[in-house]
């Protein structure tokens, strides 16, 4: 079994900062969901989206 090249992330629409998923729950307007690269792996292009 493979896993995931990347990992759930929240970031703040005002600060562009990573934020806890507790604040962003509380927060919906203010934050976005996104994917992000786990280290060392940069790039990863080819990892199907993610399912909603």
């Amino acid at each position: 079994m493979s896993t995931r090249k990347t990992h759930d992330a929240s970031r703040s629409s005002v600060t562009g900062q990573f934020v806890t998923p507790e604040y962003a729950a509380k927060h919906p307007k203010d934050t976005q969901n996104e994917r992000v690269p786990n280290p060392g792996r940069g790039d990863t292009k080819g990892e199907p989206p993610r399912k909603k």
